[in-house]
């Protein structure tokens, strides 16, 4: 039987590269990328010494990068992973004041790369494919300065809402992983100690339990999914 076959975005370091770990010590295939050439690099030789690994530095922004994602993983894919991100300025500006380019820049990493990327994906993926969406409290509340990245990922879950409605034999799943000890993170806390928050590894048995047991599509807290699943 074939390796099961992922693509994730944004793996070289956070949650991404945490799921990847864990899908690659199970034997997945994975197709990942990152901007920093570097860090994609040494997250691929770690990674390549548990599974096939293809690594491709580049921007989801950019469509053509997204096309190459799509064909160096091959088909069938099983898995879609969109945790590619950018918060956008730090310290976050209130909406009055959020440069009109920024947020252009940010909707796109963050809504319309994910979307690019499915209709991408969707000749080639595999019956009963999933596609995960790492999303945020922050697109269901509404927080003083987190207007641009909340919006965006408001923009994600709707998207992945609209997928799951129009193509009901694959699982879309948006996921809010609850805060993390990352560097999105602690952009969006300069200055402050962001050592209480859990490292992105625990957040990822939610998202093998999605995996595992693939309830209907939606959103869904990571603390949740083991109710969900259940």
């Amino acid at each position: 039987m074939p390796s099961p076959n992922a693509i994730i975005t944004g793996a070289s370091r956070g949650l991404g590269l945490a799921l990847a770990r864990a899908l690659a010590a199970d034997g997945w295939q994975l197709t990942i990328d990152a901007r920093g050439t570097r860090e994609l690099e040494r997250a691929a030789r770690e990674l390549g010494r548990l599974s096939e690994v293809v690594a491709l530095p580049g921007d989801v922004a950019d469509a053509g990068h997204l096309a190459e994602l799509v064909a160096a993983a091959g088909a069938p894919i099983d898995l879609v992973v969109n945790n590619a991100s950018v918060l956008g300025p730090s310290p976050q500006p209130a909406l009055a004041g959020y440069p009109a380019g920024v947020l252009e820049h940010v909707l796109r990493v963050n809504a319309i790369a994910p979307l690019t990327l499915a209709q991408l994906a969707l000749p080639h993926l595999a019956p009963g494919a999933i596609s995960i969406n790492i999303s945020s409290d922050a697109a269901v509340e509404a927080y003083p300065g987190w207007g641009g990245y909340g919006a965006s990922k408001a923009a994600l879950d709707h998207v992945s809402a609209t997928l799951a409605a129009e193509h009901p034999g694959l699982r879309v799943y948006a996921v809010d992983p609850g805060d993390m000890r990352t560097r999105l993170h602690q952009e969006a806390f300069p200055g402050e100690d962001i050592s209480d928050r859990p490292l992105p590894e625990a957040s990822v048995p939610g998202l093998l339990a999605l995996l595992r047991d693939r309830p209907p599509s939606g959103r869904y807290k990571v603390p949740q999914v083991a109710e969900v699943t259940a």
